[in-house]
């Protein structure tokens, strides 16, 4: 869905260093404008960030009345395309660009598109608020989603009894949601969880994240996938581990940073930027907001988790 604003506006694993808790807050930098730019931001990407760059956008206009910027999220691989084409600055994406993708960009242009972490998203399994399990394994979570079951559960998972589920619970059947294949969510869930294996036919495909949690909160017995950012009182985020038998972890902040929660990723905004030129006034003013103490306050605000500030400084270093 597009969206006009008003003022119209990979891995699994990470250093432990990347993280930032929120009492690190304090040390990234303070956006102050150095120059007042105007103009027109387009976004096409991920769905799972239409609101960061919603809220990001809506907050950098306040610094900037003459910016407008519109906002499409249709999953991750429209953004690449659209890099190239050149109708859009910015292509926010939920996972890392593909080597084929790049390769096509480079072609285009003669060198590779510019990656620049934003921030950090526990990517969730989502049950209803009423469904009382506990915690599930990656490898339960391959028999649950996956015909393939390249994690070796011992059987395909379909009702709720076989992970431990009890009384009225342990005969219904489970009923799954997932993303759609143009999202970058869909791709990132099928390599960690799946083992890069492939989905089962029964997954009901969703167009966007909330429609995940939407189906989830009306299908008592479903369970689904996409960005802590979605989470509503209607589901629960599921505690999950590495491999059967361990202890699962809550996706937190405290959890992620451990490295103990499974599914933790980058969110990422690409942009064309040549070697040796500068970025245009207007791209690299927000995005040295976004990766400002204010811009990183609405990465927390939308349920996400910031970057260190040495990795902040780091990204910093790209629009150079």
């Amino acid at each position: 869905m597009k969206t006009k604003l008003a003022i119209l506006l990979t891995t699994t694993f990470f250093t432990a260093s990347i993280f930032a808790a929120p009492q690190n807050k304090g040390e990234l930098p303070v956006y102050k404008k150095t120059q007042t730019v105007s103009g027109t931001i387009n976004s096409i990407g991920s769905d799972t960030m239409n609101n960061l760059m919603t809220l990001w956008a809506e907050a950098f206009a306040k610094f900037h009345p003459g910016v407008k910027v519109q906002v499409e999220g249709k999953g991750s691989s429209t953004a690449p395309p659209a890099l190239i084409a050149g109708t859009s600055q910015f292509g926010p994406m939920s996972r890392a660009m593909k080597s084929e993708e790049i390769d096509k960009f480079e072609k285009k242009f003669g060198y590779k598109p510019t990656a620049i972490k934003t921030s950090i998203d526990a990517l969730a399994v989502y049950v209803n608020k009423d469904n009382p399990i506990k915690g599930l394994s990656l490898q339960q979570l391959d028999a649950i989603f996956s015909k393939t079951r390249r994690g070796n559960h011992s059987e395909d998972i379909v009702n709720w009894g076989q992970v431990d589920l009890t009384g009225s619970w342990a005969q219904k059947a489970i009923s799954l949601y997932g993303r759609n294949s143009a999202s970058g969510t869909y791709g990132y869930f099928k390599e960690i969880a799946l083992f890069k294996g492939d989905y089962k036919n029964t997954v009901k495909e969703q167009p966007g994240s909330a429609s995940v949690v939407q189906g989830v909160t009306e299908d008592k017995y479903g369970i689904g996938y996409s960005g802590i950012g979605y989470i509503t009182s209607g589901v629960r985020a599921v505690p999950l581990s590495k491999k059967t038998g361990e202890p699962a972890y809550a996706p937190d902040v405290e959890n992620v940073s451990s490295k103990k929660y499974p599914l933790a990723r980058f969110l990422y905004l690409y942009v064309n930027k040549a070697p040796g030129k500068e970025l245009s006034p207007l791209v690299k003013e927000f995005l040295k907001f976004v990766l400002s103490k204010q811009g990183q306050d609405i990465v927390i605000k939308d349920g996400y988790m910031t970057l260190s500030p040495e990795l902040i400084q780091k990204e910093l270093s790209k629009l150079q």
